[in-house]
């Protein structure tokens, strides 16, 4: 039996898949050393915006969820940022068990400083590369992720 070659646009995808992994390691790694000096890590960053971003508190399963992310793992960074007083944890009238993670004063604090560090290192990091390729590459992207999810269409048409 003879391996199904890749078409060129399934060898072009699995380029990009691998320069998204390595595109990912270097983020992760530029922004551990941003923020180092806030006590934060790229990990609880993320989840401090994620939760700055929904529009009301939200259990750490939801949280996982807006961040296509491994509940247990998640649950672990939020137990870490409750230990560190970033945020903390609110009965859930819908749910005994599943409490909801709020921000501390002293989190949104935190989140804001990371944020202002933020702002020139990515418009350092964007010069000379013109918006509309960055605008497509995002939509590629998005689609992609609509796929993986099982939201896009198998034929092509999304």
């Amino acid at each position: 039996m003879t391996p199904r070659l890749r078409t060129p646009a399934g060898s072009a995808l699995t380029d990009l898949i691998l320069d998204l992994f390595r595109l990912n390691n270097r983020v992760l790694a530029a922004g551990d050393r941003l923020i180092s000096g806030l006590g934060l890590t790229s990990g609880r960053w993320q989840v401090l915006g994620t939760i700055v971003a929904a529009e009301r508190a939200q259990p750490v399963a939801w949280l996982a969820r807006d961040m296509g992310a491994n509940r247990q793992n998640i649950q672990r960074i939020v137990n870490d940022l409750e230990r560190d007083g970033l945020v903390m944890f609110k009965p859930n009238p819908h749910h005994k068990r599943a409490q909801l993670v709020v921000l501390t004063d002293e989190g949104r604090r935190r989140f804001d400083a990371a944020m202002k560090l933020q702002a020139p290192w990515v418009n350092d990091l964007a010069e000379g590369l013109p918006v509309e390729a960055i605008e497509t590459t995002r939509y590629t992207m998005a689609a992609l992720l609509r796929r993986l999810e099982g939201h896009g269409q198998a034929d092509g048409q999304d």
